[in-house]
């Protein structure tokens, strides 16, 4: 304002004159905008440590209660969690993005700072290039992850969990634990295994074959492999007991020796999902799946660039009244956006939406949505400026 209200005063000035004024309002310029920047890091960092801790305490515990339950073995909990943090890392910088240019410009509006910036010749629109300087690096971060790093990780993640279960269940095996076989036939436990040693001590083991429960102890025990090539657990110095539940036929047989065949079951490797696959196979090998697919991959970082621009007018907040109708409508605007993508790629998996048109009308319209905003602001920004002139 204090440009327009003295536009007569700057045309009296002399050339020397207003190159000093320049170059004093390109070091304001400056200042704004390495201000800024500086301000979005400290809160974006913030906000993605927190996303991310929200996120790993969440998937640890879902992670922990496979594991209870057995569809996944102890070990490969924290390299599973490795890989689904790489998987949701698109979305969650997406989101950090936003909410970190929002809180940032929410707060200058409540400590009254946006005034200051506006009185001194700013509109609206200058916050729009130290948004994008901040912005873009983490689109391109989020559009590198959605595009090849999560199909990864997915990757990953399913082959590891199959190379867990081809695991035989004397590999499985460690002290003071039971271990229960795959076939759910048979127990094993283990009380300790003696140091630089491949054998293991007071060896438990249950098993129910063709009606007939057994219980073996022995006093060590140790894998190998037989003449065949299959593997075996070796028992030395043990008892063995025998029988048909509810029968009198129990035995009991002492042995120096015996040794019990290890049941290996290879688990199938499963046909990769479409989540899975790379994104050249989606683009070479076309179906509306995988098209749908393709389209929530590229519009991760395009949603990310969208909402770090709409939050710009969307951040907002009238100090006198102390309301926030702002900050809740951008939290309906970002929910209504994502499960928007949501259904259209539901839609176009099943043709419901052609697949080159994909994702695209949500984008249009939020789009639509971010120069509505920006036009207000501006318009309300002018009404302002010619009533003080």
């Amino acid at each position: 304002m204090w440009r327009i209200r003295n536009y007569r005063c700057l045309r009296r000035l002399t050339s020397k004159q207003r190159i000093y004024l320049f170059l004093i309002g390109s070091a304001h310029v400056s200042i704004f905008q390495r201000s800024l920047t500086r301000e979005f890091t400290a809160v974006g960092s913030s906000v993605v440590a927190v996303l991310v801790a929200i996120m790993v305490v969440q998937a640890f515990i879902t992670q922990l209660k496979r594991a209870a339950s057995g569809s996944i073995e102890a070990e490969a909990v924290i390299a599973l969690l490795g890989f689904l943090l790489v998987a949701y890392l698109p979305v969650i910088l997406a989101l950090a993005l936003f909410v970190s240019v929002l809180l940032t410009l929410s707060r200058s509006y409540r400590d009254s700072e946006m005034p200051i910036w506006f009185s001194s010749g700013l509109s609206i629109t200058a916050w729009v290039s130290p948004v994008l300087r901040f912005g873009v690096p983490i689109v391109l971060v989020t559009a590198g992850l959605s595009l090849f790093l999560t199909p990864w990780a997915l990757t990953q993640s399913t082959e590891y969990e199959r190379q867990f279960k081809n695991r035989d269940e004397i590999s499985r095996l460690s002290p003071g634990t039971f271990i229960e076989a795959r076939s759910a036939n048979q127990m094993y436990f283990v009380d300790k295994t003696a140091d630089n040693s491949e054998y293991a001590s007071n060896v438990f083991m249950h098993y129910n074959e063709n009606g007939r429960v057994g219980v073996v102890v022995a006093e060590k025990g140790f894998p190998s492999v037989d003449a065949n090539g299959d593997k075996v657990l070796v028992l030395l110095n043990g008892r063995r007991y025998e029988g048909t539940p509810s029968a009198l036929d129990f035995r009991i047989v002492d042995f120096q020796r015996m040794t019990k065949r290890i049941e290996v079951k290879e688990a199938a490797a499963d046909k990769p999902r479409t989540k899975q696959l790379p994104t050249m196979t989606l683009i070479n090998e076309p179906t509306p799946e995988r098209i749908a697919e393709l389209h929530w991959r590229i519009a991760l970082p395009v949603a990310a660039l969208i909402l770090s621009l709409m939050a710009i007018p969307l951040s907002f907040v009238n100090p006198r009244s102390g309301t926030s109708g702002n900050l809740i409508l951008a939290v309906l605007i970002f929910f209504l956006y994502y499960n928007l993508l949501n259904f259209f790629q539901a839609w176009t998996a099943d043709g419901t939406v052609p697949m080159w048109l994909g994702l695209l009308p949500v984008h249009l319209a939020m789009i639509a949505i971010l120069v509505a905003l920006f036009s207000r602001q501006l318009f309300s920004f002018r009404f302002l400026v010619a009533s003080r002139r």
